[in-house]
């Protein structure tokens, strides 16, 4: 892919396995590399998120750091974005769910509750961080019923899986709530108003 955007300027490269956040960035008209960056992501997840550890807020940043540090490492002369989302209900994490039961009993935990999404991003540069930022949003399920749930997995197939909460927004996941409260791209997986704002301020981007 090519972008008027971006001619003559440094790589973009996204340090992430997430389709969500590829697509959010291939719909702004970047062109950039998918670079997962081969962390243990529950492991770090485990060990900092523990009962007295850090916050979901500073979970999620910690993360979106740890990933664009690690592959801007490799790729010094390219701007590399990181990003991580957590979902958490009062002060518990949850975690993605690694199967069609996990996110069936997570949706039903879910149903008629108030949970939060921190989402955040970071750019790095050179294997040095330049820039964060950490959202939060807070949605309100609909109270659901077993059998609706069912349905709706059936409908929404596996790839709900590649979502923390088993619920995506821009499509059927949003039959899921009654209020919403906080940034679209955000909810999907990248703060992208404010990302778009420091790469054109960094010249990473067209201005």
């Amino acid at each position: 892919m090519s972008s008027f955007l971006q001619a003559g300027r440094p790589p973009l490269i996204l340090a992430s396995a997430s389709k969500s956040r590829a697509l959010i960035l291939e719909a702004a008209g970047l062109a950039f590399i998918v670079e997962p960056p081969g962390l243990d992501e529950s492991a770090m997840r485990q060990s900092i998120s523990g009962e007295g550890s850090l916050t979901p807020h500073d979970v999620a940043e910690v993360l979106a750091r740890a990933k664009a540090e690690a592959v801007s490492d490799l790729a010094p002369k390219a701007y590399v974005i990181g990003g991580d989302q957590v979902l958490a209900l009062g002060e518990t994490i949850l975690a993605k769910p690694d199967s069609m039961e996990a996110a069936r009993r997570q949706l039903l935990d879910l149903s008629g509750k108030r949970h939060t999404l921190h989402t955040a991003v970071a750019v790095a540069t050179n294997g040095e961080i330049i820039w964060t930022e950490t959202t939060v949003a807070t949605l309100t399920m609909r109270k659901l019923s077993p059998e609706f749930i069912g349905r709706y997995l059936a409908a929404a197939g596996e790839d709900v899986l590649g979502s923390v909460g088993a619920y995506q927004l821009e499509s059927l996941g949003v039959q899921l709530f009654e209020q919403i409260e906080g940034d679209y791209f955000s909810i999907l997986g990248l703060p992208l108003i404010p990302l778009l704002d420091t790469l054109r301020r960094e010249g990473a981007i067209e201005g």
